[in-house]
């Protein structure tokens, strides 16, 4: 599924991988914030993926052959990229997040690690389309991809933590 420079993929890893991500988020080590702009205080905390662990080496391998395909992105080869940042958003419950952009030229990737949704627990990704706030829900083991430039946030879920795995690549 896609719209607008937003793709959507179901069933991105297998249930062993998904199981390890999760457990992964969940023992992980945080530190407190992420600016959205340098003009907003800072949210949530933050994981950063070390290049060497086991969780990087399978998101660089499943998301490199997306970004580094044949197509053409923005005016630039989509070779040019390079994967620039991986790491962990976690968001306490009623946190309010910042609309954003990750950057001018590149491809974002969010990874959804929570094992279960429903429609009154929230979470969904918003993303500013066309003056429109569309939002893409945060589904069992859901990879969406999109141009770094695309104005979005992350809300938050009712009464539990949400996990969202970044991967960023640009130029």
């Amino acid at each position: 599924m896609s719209f607008k420079n937003i793709e959507i993929f179901d069933g991105f890893l297998s249930i062993h991988e998904h199981d390890f991500v999760l457990n992964y988020c969940l023992e992980a080590s945080y530190t407190y914030g992420e600016w959205d702009r340098p003009e907003t205080p800072p949210t949530g905390m933050v994981h950063e993926i070390d290049e060497t662990s086991e969780i990087y080496e399978l998101f660089e391998s499943r998301t490199e052959d997306l970004v580094l395909g044949p197509k053409v992105h923005h005016h630039y080869q989509v070779t040019d990229f390079k994967l620039n940042r991986m790491y962990i958003n976690c968001f306490a419950p009623t946190e309010c997040q910042y609309f954003h952009t990750d950057g001018q030229n590149g491809v974002t990737f969010l990874y959804y690690t929570q094992d279960t949704w429903d429609i009154d627990i929230g979470g969904e990704t918003q993303f500013v389309v066309d003056d429109e706030i569309n939002g893409i829900i945060p589904i069992l083991n859901r990879m969406v991809m999109f141009d770094d430039n695309i104005l979005h946030r992350a809300t938050t879920f009712r009464s539990r933590h949400r996990f969202t795995l970044a991967i960023k690549y640009g130029l």
